[in-house]
């Protein structure tokens, strides 16, 4: 791939919100998971782990992010969610194995966060849009448990959403020289 090839896709991904309905094949999927295994991780520990969601296991995060919804917002904002996330045609659950040592549990949770940026860029490279999401749902033992994570070995990273993205959003990104300190 060329440099100039490679800017633009950094430039150009953009988080799908809206998918249209067929997932990808899985045979699209499975070398982006390869290139997430390519993230710089210190120490070579590649803490990751890749949870593949069914359906079944989808439906029932749809139904307990939906009870947490009608808990604080009630049961319209409810339905309105469980409609948005049940569309969702692909989901994967990105995890970091945890460390007791806090360096290193910091470095290898910014090693997951790399592979998974390598992730939905690969995916992108392919056609195929992703939404990082880590709202409330991933942090429920409920949630844990119907993964089947243990939560004192591994911490949810990112619930991972892909498809062929239905419409493409417009990136608005503040120009780097806005974020530059420059040092003496």
């Amino acid at each position: 791939m060329s440099e100039s090839t490679l800017h633009d896709l950094l430039l150009q991904r953009r988080t799908t919100h809206d998918f249209v309905p067929q997932p990808p094949a899985w045979s699209e999927i499975e070398p982006a998971l390869q290139a997430a295994c390519f993230a710089p991780n210190h120490y070579f520990t590649q803490p990751w782990r890749f949870y593949r969601i069914g359906e079944q296991t989808k439906a029932q995060i749809v139904e307990l992010n939906a009870g947490l919804v009608e808990a604080k917002s009630g049961p319209q904002a409810a339905a309105k969610k469980r409609s948005r996330w049940a569309s969702v045609p692909g989901w994967l659950v990105i995890t970091c194995q945890r460390n007791s040592n806090s360096l290193r549990a910091r470095e290898d949770y910014a090693a997951c966060c790399c592979a998974v940026q390598n992730l939905m860029l690969d995916l992108w490279s392919r056609g195929i849009g992703s939404k990082w999401t880590t709202g409330d749902v991933t942090r429920q033992a409920e949630f844990y448990r119907l993964l089947g994570i243990k939560a004192h070995q591994e911490e949810v990273v990112a619930l991972l959403w892909y498809g062929r993205p239905a419409a493409i959003p417009k990136g608005v990104r503040s120009n780097f020289k806005t974020r530059l300190v420059q040092l003496p």
